[in-house]
């Protein structure tokens, strides 16, 4: 047998995806990338034996996402014995609707020619409109429930393995039940023109997906803790009801899943737009009681950061939080047993009301917070680290104290998520942990914070790719983790039919 290598083909590289739109005589191309992974396909190593040559044409209509896939190679490799070219339509079939596998021609008339494209408008309803770069855009919310919706994300599913580390697509084929509990969030951009009568003006740029996680919302508090089900704490209903309950009725936590700008949209601020649309729906909805987020990836979480953080600043919620440092020497000292409760560095009443009231998940409000206290802090005092923080709380620099008590709420909250794991230590390497964890926080907090700046100057959220720093794919696996980010913010468990993003 010849050479294995020179029959193996990267199959990242293999495989090209263009969005088109009818032209003048044929499909005209309005953007080509390539996918990031493969190996959900294809499997860990991203290759395809048995080709030469080897060229994956996928292609989907910018307005409807009716795909199409063409597969050319120079030559194929002969069977020798069990030894047999990779069969990449049966690997893609599991992957993409069967519509996809007709004849490069027949998907050449079909967008050439299909009348209703002109007409289209992306299903759902319209919830928000906006210009990036001079283009515009459009934001679209959706059931799953609507055949259209289903029909696009179908469509689409396949772009969650190719640019989501780890993402799986929806099961289509769940329960109405299960179907009604998610919601689709498109962007599309409306071009200013079309290049035939029959083209439509829309084109995808990207999509996210929601999930209601369904909560128990007790109707008052028991009247007696011991014993909760007395009469004045028993809720009266019958089953099966007279008539259907919708997921949308109930109380339920938002959970973000599925984010992707495409490539060819991305670092215009469209991931921003599109989490803020989001957010606006769930703080809008009266049965929504948290946002949450799916296993999200490095890059999603700095996103999340920034969008939280501006909204928190610019509708006054983190103006009203302030760091005391009035405290009593006695309970900095250095005995077994004494401590600054955390009561005593923040209104802990105004921060819970105010958490509910922006909709956060506990570990995200809480980083905001962390995060602004210490923005207020002069920098001097903060770059000096724990150098200038001899005496404690009893120091008389104002900024020198309140960066002691930051530190010391930070630590708390580091120890009491992560107590189980850190009483298994001695007690030394306990602190050591601890501090070697919060100072990753701070490290992490000050490029969060000057990542805003930039930003803010660029107006670029600059984070809706999957790769992480210098354009290169992190070791699937292998995100960093420190005790701090040792989290699920979804105490329920996973839902049947859950797929990801990534989740905190």
């Amino acid at each position: 047998m010849s050479d294995e290598g020179e029959w193996s083909s990267n199959a990242n590289e293999a495989i090209k995806i263009s969005i088109v739109q009818a032209g003048e005589t044929s499909p005209k191309t309005l953007s080509s990338f390539h996918p990031q992974f493969t190996y959900p396909i294809f499997g860990e190593e991203e290759r395809i034996f048995g080709y030469q040559g080897l060229k994956i044409h996928l292609r989907l209509a910018a307005h409807d996402a009716y795909p199409n896939v063409e597969i050319s190679y120079d030559k194929k490799f002969k069977a020798v014995g069990e030894t047999t070219a990779t069969d990449i339509e049966g690997f893609l079939k599991d992957w993409l609707p069967a519509i996809t596998f007709t004849k490069h021609a027949n998907f050449n008339t079909r967008v050439q020619s299909d009348t209703s494209a002109k007409a289209f408008t992306p299903p759902g309803k319209l919830i928000e409109s906006y210009t990036s770069k001079g283009r515009n855009f459009e934001i679209w919310l959706g059931e799953l429930t609507d055949p259209a919706v289903q029909a696009i994300v179908e469509r689409l599913q396949i772009f969650i393995s190719f640019f989501i580390e780890g993402g799986t697509p929806i099961d289509l084929d769940d329960a109405e039940w299960t179907l009604a509990r998610w919601r689709v969030f498109f962007v599309y951009e409306k071009l200013p023109d079309s290049p035939h009568p029959f083209a439509s003006v829309y084109s995808i740029a990207g999509y996210s997906t929601s999930y209601r996680f369904l909560t128990y919302a007790p109707t008052g508090k028991p009247t007696n803790p011991i014993r909760q089900t007395s009469k004045d704490n028993m809720q009266t209903f019958t089953l099966p009801p007279p008539e259907p309950i919708s997921p949308s009725s109930l109380p339920s936590r938002a959970r973000i899943s599925q984010f992707l700008i495409l490539p060819s949209h991305q670092h215009h601020s469209h991931g921003s737009h599109l989490y803020a649309a989001m957010t606006n729906t769930f703080l809008a909805s009266p049965t929504c009681t948290e946002i949450t987020v799916e296993d999200p990836s490095e890059a999603f979480d700095d996103l999340r950061d920034y969008c939280d953080y501006t909204r928190l600043l610019a509708n006054g919620t983190l103006g009203q939080i302030k760091l005391s440092t009035n405290i009593d020497p006695k309970l900095t000292a250095k005995k077994i047993g004494v401590r600054v409760p955390t009561s005593k560095l923040l209104d802990v009443p105004l921060l819970e009301s105010l958490r509910r009231k922006n909709k956060l998940a506990p570990r995200q409000f809480h980083r905001l917070v962390e995060m602004h206290l210490l923005s207020q802090i002069a920098p001097h005092a903060r770059q000096a680290g724990t150098a200038r923080l001899t005496q404690r709380g009893r120091t008389s620099d104002q900024d020198d104290r309140t960066f002691y008590y930051w530190r010391l709420l930070v630590k708390q909250r580091v120890y009491k998520k992560n107590k189980d794991v850190l009483m298994q230590l001695e007690h030394l390497d306990r602190i050591d942990k601890v501090e070697q964890t919060v100072g990753e926080v701070i490290g992490d907090y000050e490029r969060l914070l000057r990542g805003m700046v930039e930003k803010a100057m660029k107006g670029d959220d600059g984070v809706e790719g999957q790769a992480s720093k210098n354009g290169e794919k992190r070791e699937r696996g292998k995100r960093k983790l420190v005790v701090e980010d040792d989290e699920d913010e979804d105490v329920g468990g996973g839902e049947p039919g859950r797929k990801r993003n990534r989740e905190t």
